[in-house]
């Protein structure tokens, strides 16, 4: 049996930092994020983006160790990473301003599909479908979950993460 990896979207991370697992009120929560770290993924994007904080959710993900990270430049996840690009193109479910927005380098989005795609992860992240998508009235957002499914990815969110690992705050 293989054993499940979570990509983590930054804003699994971000949101609850700021908003509700606060390290001085809920330090419990990252507690039990540390011990499960050989479970836990990042996208080098996402460390990037994460430390551009410059804060305590910083100093943490930096000072674990046995962070897996992701870096996004391998061959293999470019090579994957185009053929999202291309579906978010061609699918006819999105307009140009979707394109537009999903195709720049720097949208870790896509680098985090077409990573978990390559090595199996399942990507955690809060972000939700768009619903029901349609060429007669097509999108002008790209959500990760709806481009995950069309390439057989995994995707759920940070509760779901916690309960497969056993976290109890």
């Amino acid at each position: 049996m293989v054993e499940e990896k979570f990509l983590v979207d930054a804003n699994s991370l971000i949101t609850p930092y700021r908003l509700y697992y606060a390290f001085d009120l809920v330090p419990s929560f990252w507690d039990r994020l540390s011990e499960n770290i050989g479970k836990i993924v990042l996208l080098d994007m996402v460390k990037s983006e994460i430390d551009k904080g410059n804060d305590d959710l910083t100093v943490w993900v930096n000072s674990l160790k046995g962070f897996e990270i992701c870096y996004h430049l391998s061959q293999e996840i470019v090579d994957k990473w185009q053929e999202v690009i291309q579906y978010v193109q061609t699918c006819g479910l999105y307009n140009e301003n979707a394109l537009h927005s999903w195709a720049q380098i720097n949208v870790a989005d896509p680098w985090l599909i077409a990573a978990a795609a390559v090595y199996g992860y399942t990507i955690i992240t809060l972000e939700g479908s768009a619903g029901r998508l349609s060429p007669m009235n097509k999108s002008g957002k790209v959500k990760i979950p709806d481009v995950a499914r069309a390439f057989g990815v995994k995707t759920n969110n940070i509760f779901y993460m916690m309960r497969q690992l056993g976290i109890k705050i």
